[in-house]
């Protein structure tokens, strides 16, 4: 099935690029009226027949990306909505042919098509990054003095310089044009055991600095519970309820819990910070190390 659609595909590509080779070419007056008449009447017949005047230029400029490697159809088809945006922007008095404008456009959408349907990741999104996509296989061929057709460093500093790119652009544009896209669910190997996933960097903390962190943890944990033990019932109640509790409780309703005023609880709260500290500092240097409060 498959292949009689790409045989019907094919043929169908065939008999439109020989229509668009049939279509008669435009004198320079009679071109500026179809555009006119589009622009300012909204004529669809003008439109047509502007737009397959130069159907023949699109199917020129499509041939000039085969090496993509994506369909010549499709190609054309995105190559028309690039003529179909320039009959739509034209402007006949400027005195200009119809085919240069168009031609700007023409490419345009067909570059873009080839960027988005190349890769699943975007590999140019800056114009200059886009010059060296569309650029380095070319220069590639023509510069590349390494084993093989393979480029040097000193072939992607020449054309490095030749674009205005850095050689780091060249080497990660050379990477993804050589390299089609895999799946992370690929498997590396014969025996099925292991994925390209399995392979990727893990960005978050080793073991060892996990084992250090717990272990700091635990110590911090045990220094804070001896000093709160060494506090007042009271005290110890409300550096809980103020500093160590997810949901923490206000000076007001821990003074209404204790029956005193909200400034009577701040002024324990304090002093029992101190005592906090001092007691602390037995242990380290710094005890805001170990308990810290706003």
């Amino acid at each position: 099935m498959s292949s009689a659609s790409s045989y019907e595909t094919e043929r169908s590509n065939r008999r439109y690029i020989a229509a668009s080779m049939e279509a008669p070419l435009l004198e320079r007056e009679h071109e500026a009226d179809l555009a006119r008449r589009w622009l300012e009447d909204r004529d669809e017949a003008a439109l047509h027949e502007l737009i397959e005047a130069h159907a023949r230029l699109v199917v020129r400029i499509a041939a000039g990306f085969r090496s993509s490697g994506l369909p010549q159809g499709d190609l054309v088809q995105e190559g028309n909505i690039g003529l179909m945006e320039a009959a739509d922007r034209f402007d006949p008095e400027r005195n200009v042919r119809f085919s240069t404008y168009a031609s700007w456009w023409i490419v345009a959408a067909i570059q873009n098509f080839i960027l988005r349907n190349s890769s699943i990741v975007r590999a140019a999104t800056t114009p200059k990054q886009r010059r060296l996509f569309f650029n380095l296989r070319r220069l590639r061929a023509r510069h590349a003095t390494g084993f093989d057709g393979r480029l040097t460093q000193d072939d992607r500093e020449i054309i490095a310089q030749m674009l205005d790119v850095t050689v780091a652009d060249v080497q990660k544009m050379e990477a993804h044009l050589s390299r089609p896209d895999q799946s992370l669910n690929a498997v590396v190997g014969e025996d099925d055991s292991l994925e390209h996933m399995d392979l990727l960097a893990d960005g978050g903390p080793g073991p060892e600095d996990l084992a250090v962190a717990s272990n700091g943890d635990h110590t911090r944990r045990a220094y804070v519970h001896q000093a709160l033990g060494r506090l007042s019932p009271r005290e110890r109640q409300i550096i809980v309820d103020r500093f160590l509790k997810d949901d923490r409780i206000t000076l007001a309703e821990i003074g209404e819990e204790f029956g005193v005023s909200k400034e009577r609880v701040r002024q324990i709260e304090g002093r029992a910070l101190t005592k906090m500290r001092a007691i602390l500092s037995e242990f380290v240097d710094e005890p805001t190390e170990l308990f810290a409060v706003d």
